[in-house]
């Protein structure tokens, strides 16, 4: 890993030790078109040609607003040998936001991966007078292909070598614009060693047993842009889904050994699995929710005793092997991210043999800053696991976890003012989260330093402590809680409607439509005794005392979660100033 100093040779080195048949590939329709390493080498170094003869050079900067596909990987490699940093731009980026960036970024050049985003980035461009060369993955009628730059490439009589060797570890790889609910996105600078040094860092999590990953967090964010590095790294396989519409049908028609997630996409696979639990019946269902306690009750690997791994053999034969079938049935490792994850569903998932590794992290942090292993004694439910060991951890006197090392970012770009705020005398980057590092090395957060609240009686809460035990009720798909400057902490929750709707023809409660359903005196009651169980260990000051169920889910188009599914706070308050005035009106 040390001969890596720039991110391209980690290709280098792929063609050299890992060369293969299929090395990427992307969905097409039904199919997949698959890339092998000779043509994802030949791609990129065309690509890297024509942009020259473009005219692109050395410290400009080039756009991608794409989903997951070969297609980035392309116009990522070929501009970081050149020296070119890219700037990602998610596709739900307001025309507001994807104007900033390309004027703040200087941006010479966008790729877009479809019809809609060109029409898009044309639209806000037009109306804001920017005139820059747009090239699409797809083919389309009247517009620029992006292989057209790869065939001007193909043309030109160009020595890559003198450009690769201009580039040092410290160059701008790529500036990502962090996605803020108020004021402008701000752009870390993030540099092949900043990103190096992570993929490095985390190399342990792949072994040579993987061989096949898939791909469908957004490329845009740093988080799956890393991994993605390290799979390359290990000659692992990559499959890209654009989207998460067809994602069951995509594990299993590749059958991955490993995939990034969100927690919120694990939440919905275990509240799928339940859902089908309940609905068999006699033995089946007794054995099923046997297994499932027996799972929910699983301690790391080496605490359980030999009575528990006895009954837990016999449950991944009869019952937790159909849960491997169900992702593929070579599924070894989800690595989790992004947000925090239950700590059962951690357990449950580890118990069925599928090792979730949940870690923590941040844009400027590249990303990871502490991660659970796969090994057996290097994982603790409840933690983001051990801080890498490239990093300097520190909590700093309001509990702030403080890091420092080489995969942290120098700053942001062309704003002095953010940077001097982000870090402290000794060089220490804030993190904005608040946790604690148990005497075994491993980091717990407890929330973000900018979500706790104070109530009106001085005490401060911690929302997403009480959130993620709210959400252990397959009843609840989302929640949020409130109450600032309040008198008691209340809660906005968007029910799981599919199994309210179970629920209630269950019971015999009318359920007509969502909006009737959550006005339902009985329902009411249901998640009244919900938020109350949930609650029961809380201190006082910290008990959810009230609540409203929505109808409607909050999402990334409108405008209620980050790309990485993250709740934006103060948007899902405005929205709902009104239901919030209600709640406190008495």
């Amino acid at each position: 890993m040390n001969k890596f100093k720039r991110l391209f040779d980690i290709i280098i080195n792929y063609k050299t030790e890992f060369a293969k048949d299929i090395m990427v590939a992307g969905r097409s329709g039904d199919n997949w078109k698959t890339y092998s390493t000779a043509d994802f080498v030949d791609i990129v170094n065309n690509l890297s040609k024509g942009l020259l003869a473009r005219g692109i050079k050395k410290g400009d900067r080039i756009a991608i607003m794409s989903g997951n596909r070969p297609e980035w990987n392309f116009v990522d490699f070929a501009c970081n040998q050149l020296g070119v940093a890219t700037v990602p731009l998610y596709p739900t980026l307001s025309s507001q936001d994807l104007v900033y960036i390309i004027n703040d970024a200087e941006v010479k050049m966008l790729f877009v991966s479809n019809e809609d985003l060109a029409d898009k980035a044309d639209m806000a461009m037009k109306e804001n007078n920017i005139d820059i060369e747009t090239y699409t993955f797809d083919k389309l009628e009247g517009r620029k292909l992006f292989l057209e730059v790869a065939e001007l490439g193909k043309s030109q009589e160009i020595d890559l070598q003198p450009y690769n060797d201009a580039v040092d570890a410290d160059d701008l790889l790529t500036l990502i614009y962090t996605s803020g609910t108020t004021g402008k996105p701000k752009g870390v600078f993030l540099s092949h060693e900043n990103l190096l040094s992570n993929v490095q860092a985390c190399n342990h999590l792949i072994t040579d047993d993987y061989k096949k990953a898939l791909s469908f967090l957004p490329l845009c964010h740093i988080f799956e842009r890393m991994v993605v590095y390290m799979y390359f790294s290990r000659g692992v396989q990559i499959y890209y889904a654009e989207n998460l519409d067809n994602i069951v049908a995509d594990i299993n028609d590749v059958k991955p050994d490993l995939f990034t997630t969100v927690p919120r996409v694990l939440e919905k696979v275990y509240d799928k699995v339940v859902a089908k639990g309940k609905d068999l019946t006699g033995i089946k269902k007794s054995l099923f929710f046997w297994a499932l306690d027996l799972g929910l009750k699983y301690q790391e690997p080496l605490k359980n005793s030999a009575w528990y791994n006895f009954q837990l053999g016999i449950a991944r034969k009869l019952i937790f092997s159909k849960w491997q079938e169900a992702l593929g049935g070579n599924i070894k490792t989800i690595i989790s991210g992004g947000a925090a994850l239950q700590e059962r569903l951690a357990r449950v998932f580890w118990a069925a043999g599928i090792k979730v590794l949940e870690g923590y992290g941040l844009t400027e942090t590249s990303p990871v800053i502490a991660v659970n292993s796969w090994k057996d004694e290097d994982v603790k439910f409840g933690t983001v696991g051990r801080v890498l060991k490239n990093l300097d951890v520190k909590i700093a006197q309001d509990g702030e976890i403080m890091v420092k090392g080489p995969s942290i970012t120098k700053g942001y770009y062309k704003n002095d003012e953010a940077t001097k705020e982000a870090f402290d005398e000794a060089g220490y980057f804030h993190t904005g989260d608040i946790g604690e590092l148990t005497p075994d090395g491993f980091l717990r957060i407890t929330d973000r330093k900018k979500e706790m609240f104070k109530t009106a009686g001085g005490k401060y809460v911690a929302p997403q402590v009480l959130e993620n035990k709210l959400m252990e009720s397959t009843l609840i798909a989302q929640v949020m809680v409130i109450g600032e400057n309040q008198r008691f902490p209340a809660a906005l929750i968007v029910p799981a409607f599919e199994e309210l709707e179970k629920y209630c023809k269950h019971k015999g409660i009318p359920f007509s439509s969502k909006q009737e359903a959550i006005k339902q005196g009985e329902v009411l009651t249901k998640y009244e005794q919900i938020i109350s169980q949930a609650m029961a260990n809380f201190g006082h000051w910290e008990q959810v005392k009230k609540f409203k169920l929505l109808d409607k889910e909050w999402t990334i188009d409108n405008g209620e979660l980050t790309p990485k599914l993250s709740l934006k706070r103060k948007v899902i308050l405005q929205k709902n100033e009104e239901l919030i005035k209600d709640i406190y009106k008495e």
